[in-house]
């Protein structure tokens, strides 16, 4: 009897020890399925040669966004430990950014440049491709907005590329649909700040104008990446980003 009573304690060890392993690996899937993970390139690392170099590329991708996503998985946690500010977290990074003011001040700058940084560079990987792709025909509903905001599809490169050699510092470069308005605009950002952090802006191109985003090739000479930039330009995105913007705006009437 000693022994069947001590193989049914064993068995029930052995029972809340398997409990305790299931709970804890419970815990630490939902922890690593909330994280945000480093999104792969859509392309190679060299697929942006000659405009973009393979070395910028790697380090750009996997130490600057990698950083970025360290922050904001950070910050996340953070909000997400507290009653009080977990339904930030559960917003969803874009979300959250519009909604800098609600966040704990301990927590702002690191949702702000953590989130923004790594929102921003997802974008940015997007608005190229290898080669690029054909620029808007004026036919096209993109083409057909530029004319009408610009003048001409080249009239608003020249504008992009005036406002992305004049940014003083480090920023973005940015054209975004303007949900209320219904237009297209042009506009920097310091640091790693977005415009979708306001409600009506839609970003559709991204231009990273941070030294570590073409220092290694350009050095000092920022308008040669701008110009480079442009050959590789992926207006097939930026076509399905206004689509999708004008579509959200329809909706929203």
């Amino acid at each position: 009897s000693h022994r069947a009573m001590g193989l049914l304690f064993s068995s029930r060890v052995a029972a809340v020890a398997a409990l305790i392993v299931a709970i804890a690996h419970t815990c630490t899937s939902e922890v690593v399925a909330q994280n945000l993970e480093l999104p792969k390139l859509p392309y190679d690392y060299d697929a942006l040669e000659p405009a973009i170099d393979k070395e910028t590329m790697q380090i750009h991708h996997l130490k600057h966004h990698q950083a970025y996503l360290n922050t904001i998985n950070t910050a996340l946690t953070a909000l997400r430990s507290e009653e009080s500010t977990k339904y930030l977290a559960k917003m969803g990074v874009d979300e959250v950014l519009k909604h800098l003011d609600e966040i704990p001040a301990a927590l702002q700058a690191p949702v702000r440049n953590g989130g923004g940084g790594f929102v921003n560079h997802v974008l940015f990987w997007n608005s190229m491709c290898p080669n690029g792709t054909k620029v808007p025909d004026p036919s096209e509903p993109l083409g057909e907005a530029l004319v009408a905001e610009f003048g001409s599809v080249m009239a608003f490169q020249d504008a992009f590329h005036d406002k992305a050699i004049k940014l003083f510092g480090s920023g973005w470069t940015w054209l975004s649909y303007d949900l209320t308005a219904s237009k297209l605009l042009i506009s920097t950002t310091p640091n790693q700040d977005t415009p979708a952090m306001a409600a009506n802006l839609v970003p559709l191109l991204a231009l990273d104008v941070w030294e570590h985003a073409y220092y290694l090739k350009y050095q000092n000479k920022r308008m040669d990446y701008v110009t480079a930039f442009w050959t590789v330009v992926n207006w097939e995105e930026v076509s399905r980003r206004y689509q999708e913007a004008r579509g959200k705006a329809k909706q929203e009437l």
